[in-house]
């Protein structure tokens, strides 16, 4: 997803600019790194907690656990680094200060908007507070962790609604996209139809053009032969009608 992209992002952009002491440069205070086997033997007996060593004891398992160590391989050797527990003074605060600003402007974060590597240096900068003041008092130490938590799976609720919403998009606009084509396909198929309608409306227009045609010179021709008909029974009329005329004038006796 959207977050794995920019934590995968933060990671290479984080061991660019790491420092010697591990394997990428952190904001939160860790101590030197040990190789695994020397780490197990010295676990139980770590400097800077108090002279309580029930309360050190219980405030050293709580930072390893909000806090879990870091390891690393290094010429062939797995080494590992826990939490510091050494705490905080005023000047440590305010070269944690110096220091955010100063990744923020190497790494060219953003100072607005969406920026993962932003996110990740504050993310840091807050467990390192969480780190000072865990050592401090292991209360408020827990309520800030719970803070943290619950920040994180909001934040996180947001980017899977974030997420959701832009698959959603892209079906939508795979969908309308398709369907675009399909209207873009039938469209094509309509006008291809319509040409060849048009072409077979202007053959049947010509045709009744033609048959329009060929049956006015039939009129003409036929209403021609009638009144040559007409004419030539007029005239053979006419002749027999001088005919019986002669005839009936040549019977009839002249008067003396």
């Amino acid at each position: 997803g959207i977050n794995a992209e920019y934590m995968g992002i933060v990671q290479i952009l984080m061991a660019t600019l790491g420092g010697t002491t591990g394997p990428t440069d952190s904001l939160v205070q860790y101590s030197t790194a040990v190789p695994v086997t020397e780490s197990v033997k010295g676990k139980k007996g770590r400097p800077g907690l108090g002279s309580d060593k029930g309360k050190g004891s219980k405030a050293e398992e709580y930072l390893n656990s909000i806090l879990p160590p870091r390891e690393y391989n290094k010429d062939g050797k797995l080494f590992v680094q826990y939490v510091s527990a050494t705490p905080a003074t005023k000047a440590d605060v305010i070269t944690l200060q110096e220091n955010l600003d100063k990744k923020l402007q190497q790494m060219k974060a953003r100072e607005t908007g969406i920026c993962p590597i932003r996110e990740e240096l504050y993310a840091q900068c807050f467990d390192e507070l969480i780190r000072e003041i865990t050592i401090q008092c292991l209360e408020r130490g827990f309520l800030l962790v719970r803070v943290r938590d619950e920040l994180r799976m909001t934040i996180e609720a947001y980017q899977s609604l974030y997420e959701s919403a832009i698959a959603y998009g892209m079906r939508k606009a795979l969908l309308a996209e398709q369907k675009k084509n399909d209207m873009n396909s039938e469209i094509m198929k309509l006008e291809r139809e319509c040409a060849e309608l048009s072409k077979s409306v202007e053959g049947l227009e010509k045709s009744i053009q033609d048959m329009e045609k060929s049956f006015a010179e039939e009129c003409e021709r036929l209403d021609k032969k009638h009144k040559e008909a007409v004419e030539s029974e007029k005239l053979k009329n006419q002749q027999l009608k001088e005919e019986m005329q002669r005839l009936l004038a040549e019977k009839t006796p002249k008067s003396t």
